[in-house]
């Protein structure tokens, strides 16, 4: 039997014949009515929810995360929030010591700005655990901290030579310092560590789904998927455990992804044919560069603190082209992670490339981050239709800007970062993600930075870089249309009849309040498809 959920107060449809209305219906997880249409439907409905001073909206969606490393962070040392490398050391020694059946102590995400350039020495971590495998990895997850135990137990000594992607810092003497940089220096020891059985990795799903349905999100694109991670989701979406659709992307290795072509279809097969409404796998995730903080976003001009590097290219660009024509004729969609502006410019010349080689479809290729970008390259996202996915939480002037990346890359290029709103003023598509748990997963954080292009605490007091800012309603359709638009999911873009009931409800409406006062308005609830994810 059909039951009928209506909402009174505020809702913002996002459609522009509808725009704000009083009231919305649901039944049976779709909208069946707005305003006085679905006024009138309130004798009959088995729930009312008066939305008060609040407001009701689509449902944020998160365009770039990697849920599943959030929700396994919970299962280690808590050294996110810690302000100084002694209190890090500190919860690695109490959490060891609770912990005295784990072979390896393994957590995320220390702060890298902690150590001068980021460079942390196994010692430290020694003075907590010296018997066991200490293996951290830094908030950018392109950085790991670990003991001389972890080091010994992965063979990595003076004599280990670097990697071709990455590198091993050293001390004086040429020993290997403790920090690894980078895919294949990180893998040294990332390889050693136990896998975590399945039912470890459906809990950390649960958990982290349920997290994002606490801050209003009901899609999520996973952006690091390897292979055992699929097992994982499937078997959390069978046992219920998802509070939220994901769709997965899977990893392109420079090195094997001829040989990945093949698998990553049968993946996507498998996934259409096992799961249900809840997943999908329709993308596949390249990394085109590094990270500006650990030197390793690939820039076109050398880096100010190292002036015979321009960071470290991931794929070479012809290559990067040739595997993304690649993936684009076998029907995924393209997600390049790009920093630099070479790293930049090497992932539109790819997916140029791939609608100049293959016939034309609905591609949605996605570029994420998009932190440096020549001036000259950005017409091109809107021309070639490519969506830019922001973490709009990093478009301020924080203690990593000041401490790692404007001494790295200098004054003049830092003005240039995160250009969200000259995009929008060239007609690009938006998005925004959080890269949680690189950085926090609330929507409504994001939101604020960029409307204000300041700190929390207000700094500068006219905005960083203040031409970059959008409006409270053009970053609300990033968050939530633009993520849908990326998704394929045409039929979330705007709450109209016939749309899926993904709802959120917030407590205070963001354009009736200072921006700086946007991330103190709280989820009240969340609807995926019409039945309630968070708030009672």
């Amino acid at each position: 039997m059909s039951s009928t959920l209506v909402f009174l107060g505020t809702v913002r449809t996002a459609d522009a014949a509808h725009g704000d209305t009083t009231a919305l219906a649901v039944r049976d997880g779709v909208v069946v009515a707005l305003g006085h249409d679905a006024e009138r439907l309130v004798d009959g409905a088995s729930e009312v929810i008066d939305l008060g001073e609040g407001l009701l909206m689509p449902a944020f969606g998160d365009g770039h995360a990697h849920p599943l490393f959030g929700g396994l962070e919970h299962f280690g040392p808590q050294i996110r929030d810690l302000r100084s490398v002694e209190a890090v050391v500190a919860e690695v020694g109490r959490w060891a010591a609770g912990h005295p059946e784990e072979e390896w102590i393994v957590g995320a995400s220390y702060d890298p700005s902690l150590a001068p350039g980021g460079d942390f020495d196994a010692r430290w971590l020694d003075r907590a655990v010296a018997d066991r495998p200490v293996v951290l990895r830094a908030h950018d997850y392109h950085t790991v901290w670990c003991n001389t135990e972890a080091l010994r137990r992965a063979g990595v000594g003076a004599g280990t030579p670097d990697p071709r992607l990455g590198w091993i810092a050293r001390r004086p003497d040429g020993t290997p310092l403790g920090t690894l940089r980078e895919w294949h220096a990180c893998d040294l020891v990332l390889d050693r560590i136990p896998r975590r059985p399945l039912d470890e990795l459906v809990d950390a799903l649960a958990l982290a789904t349920g997290i994002c349905a606490r801050a209003g999100l009901t899609w999520l694109q996973d952006a690091w998927v390897e292979p055992e991670m699929i097992d994982a989701y499937l078997a959390a979406e069978r046992a219920g455990a998802l509070a939220a659709r994901v769709n997965l992307a899977q990893r392109a290795d420079p090195d094997h992804w001829r040989a990945q072509r093949a698998a990553f279809a049968r993946a996507r097969s498998r996934v259409e044919r096992e799961a249900g409404d809840l997943l999908s796998a329709r993308t596949v995730k390249f990394f085109s560069d590094g990270v500006i903080e650990g030197g390793t976003a690939a820039l076109l001009d050398p880096y100010e603190d190292a002036p015979n590097s321009c960071g470290m290219r991931v794929w070479e660009p012809a290559a990067l082209a040739e595997a993304v024509r690649a993936f684009d004729a076998d029907g995924f969609q393209v997600h390049i992670h790009a920093i630099g502006d070479a790293g930049v410019r090497a992932s539109l010349d790819a997916i140029e490339s791939a609608i100049e080689a293959n016939p034309s479809w609905d591609r949605r290729p996605v570029i994420t981050h998009v932190q440096l970008a020549d001036p000259v390259d950005l017409p091109r996202f809107a021309h070639l239709g490519v969506i830019a996915n922001f973490e709009p939480l990093w478009a301020q002037l924080d203690a990593l800007q000041g401490e790692l990346t404007v001494p790295r890359i200098g004054e003049s290029r830092s003005a240039l970062q995160y250009p969200i709103g000259e995009l929008a003023a060239h007609g690009t598509r938006l998005s925004f993600g959080s890269d949680w748990p690189v950085s926090s997963h609330l929507p409504l954080e994001g939101i604020q930075t960029a409307v204000t292009r300041r700190t929390p605490d207000g700094h500068p007091e006219h905005g960083w870089t203040p031409h970059q800012r959008l409006t409270v309603d053009r970053a609300l359709e990033a968050a939530t249309a633009g993520v849908a638009y990326q998704a394929f999911a045409d039929d979330r873009l705007a709450l109209v009849p016939g749309a899926p009931a993904d709802l959120v409800w917030l407590d205070t409406d963001p354009r009736a309040v200072d921006p700086l006062r946007i991330r103190e308005i709280r989820v009240r609830g969340t609807w995926l498809q019409g039945l309630r994810t968070h708030g009672s």
